[in-house]
């Protein structure tokens, strides 16, 4: 070592003392000067320390603006804490908290068991699937489903029907014409509406009873579209007398609509021009409003700016695809499972009775859910996306319905909208009370549910009518007595298992009528 380097060495060992606080320490805790050993002597790190030393006694502050007794404090402080709270983990390990499945925890992520719940449902479906294909074989048959519709061939009584219908259409627009020129009174013109529209209900029902040729499948479709024909233009004369007593009172104008479009080319695309009472009176506009998905008719349409094409060939493939699955499932798995149940509702075996009718509840939701999302979403979305309708709101979140009014308000919207706008509010204006104008619209519904499947039938039972006007004691004891998830689950008990019951009492009548009696 030369000689400069030993003559700092007592000075480096006494600064190295100063700043370790009396020495560094070996493993076994003792000092070097207490082992009578020198320290090892690093030049370079006393060098440094050094600089740091003199620089925070004459500053007499550390190296964070702080005092360096204070900070020295400090980190004592820190190292007594860390240790202490880790002695506290070691001591203590639990918290008040509550159970995850437990509600008062106010855990929502349940993501794993509803993926569990499909899992399970897929799996107990495939099950039940096999074992009928193993069971019958296989049922689909694409002829039996053209003879649903058709008995002969060369007779096509429901198409013919549905084309007769324009003639009721064309009345009301007539009617509409001669009450906005004035050459009719409102009496006349309201007399002349109400035969037409109990036209619109009794002129198909007869002829589906007297034809002998109808089936009833074309039944249900021809007088299924004479209803929502008839709802249409009940809004349409309601309307447009609402749009004649503005006039008349010269309250305010009405703007022109999209219902109507007088279309111009403007760089490719279509302009759409407004239309105001009694410009609205057109075969356009008539047809229009026909053809569109909503039940409501009004002066000023939403229009979507373009068509769509992916859009619309993704929904009629759903259309295609989901159609074939519907008469599959219904050919290969309700078919077989209602033919089963004949026997033990002859019998009056109420055990074999309950048997079938769980049986018959899944394939039965299944096939309610698929033609929900067939209808609702596939069919409307491609009707509307054609028309260039923008109301897409078709359905609201009905699956989470807790209360039977809050299903019933949310799952079929052009149906509810058309109530609430032409019965419901007319009612409460008049005095009636929300119950009995609920109580109302139920009725109604109950009425068109029975014309629906009693008439194509052939047969009055008043199953569907019962069990529609049931849903008003039941609307009031859920509502009562059952909030939350308990509502929720009472509204799809009453869709699993009301529906089936339907179906078995119906198609038990149908067979003993027609089958029993003919042996």
């Amino acid at each position: 070592m030369s000689d400069r380097a030993e003559m700092k060495g007592p000075n480096a060992r006494r600064r190295m003392a100063n700043i370790n606080g009396g020495g560094a320490k070996q493993a076994n805790g003792s000092k070097w000067s207490d082992a009578g050993e020198k320290p090892p002597h690093y030049p370079g790190k006393v060098k440094a320390e050094d600089g740091v030393h003199n620089r925070a006694s004459k500053n007499g502050k550390g190296d964070r603006g702080m005092p360096v007794q204070q900070q020295q404090l400090t980190n004592g402080s820190r190292k007594h804490k860390s240790v202490a709270d880790d002695i506290n983990e070691k001591l203590s390990c639990h918290v008040l908290q509550e159970s995850l499945l437990s509600s008062a925890s106010g855990y929502s992520n349940y993501r794993g068991i509803l993926n569990w719940c499909v899992v399970m449902l897929m799996l107990s479906n495939a099950r039940l699937f096999l074992e009928n294909i193993i069971k019958y074989g296989i049922l689909v048959d694409p002829i039996q489903v053209v003879s649903l519709f058709l008995k002969d061939p060369y007779s096509w009584p429901a198409a013919c029907l549905i084309i007769v219908s324009n003639v009721l259409i064309l009345a009301a627009l007539y009617i509409e014409r001669r009450l906005a020129v004035g050459t009719i009174s409102e009496i006349t013109g309201l007399i002349l509406h109400i035969f037409n529209l109990t036209s619109m209900l009794v002129f198909p029902a007869a002829v589906v009873l007297t034809s002998t040729s109808m089936t009833p499948v074309g039944g249900v479709l021809s007088l299924g579209v004479y209803t929502v024909l008839f709802l249409k233009l009940y809004s349409y004369q309601d309307t447009n007398r609402w749009c004649r007593e503005i006039r008349q009172a010269k309250a305010r104008r009405l703007t022109r609509s999209y219902s109507c479009p007088s279309v111009a080319q403007s760089n490719g695309s279509a302009v759409h021009m407004n239309v105001s009472y009694p410009g609205n009176l057109t075969y356009r506009d008539m047809y229009y409003f026909v053809f569109v998905p909503t039940l409501c008719y009004q002066l000023n349409f939403p229009r979507s700016p373009r068509i769509r094409k992916r859009f619309l060939m993704r929904r009629l493939f759903e259309m295609l695809f989901l159609m074939q699955l519907l008469v599959g499932l219904i050919q290969q798995w309700m078919v077989p499972t209602i033919q089963n149940s004949m026997k033990p509702f002859q019998e009056m075996d109420f055990s074999r009775m309950v048997e079938r009718l769980l049986k018959l509840a899944v394939p039965n939701h299944l096939i309610w859910l698929i033609f929900f999302y067939w209808f609702f979403h596939s069919c409307m979305n491609f009707l509307a996306e054609l028309m260039q309708f923008g109301d897409r709101e078709f359905y609201r979140d009905w699956w989470n319905s807790e209360s039977i009014t809050y299903f019933w308000a949310n799952w079929n919207i052009p149906v509810h909208k058309w109530c609430l706008r032409h019965f419901y509010r007319p009612m409460l204006s008049k005095g009636f009370s929300k119950f009995l104008g609920q109580s109302a619209v139920f009725m109604v519904s109950a009425f068109f549910h029975e014309y629906l499947v009693s008439i194509p039938l052939k047969m009055f039972r008043l199953w569907a009518f019962m069990g529609m006007m049931f849903q008003v004691p039941l609307a009031w004891f859920v509502g009562r007595y059952l909030t939350g998830n308990y509502g929720n689950a009472a509204v799809w008990m009453s869709l699993i298992i009301g529906q089936p019951v339907a179906v078995l009492m119906y198609v038990h009548d149908y067979y003993i009528i027609h089958h029993v009696t003919t042996t």
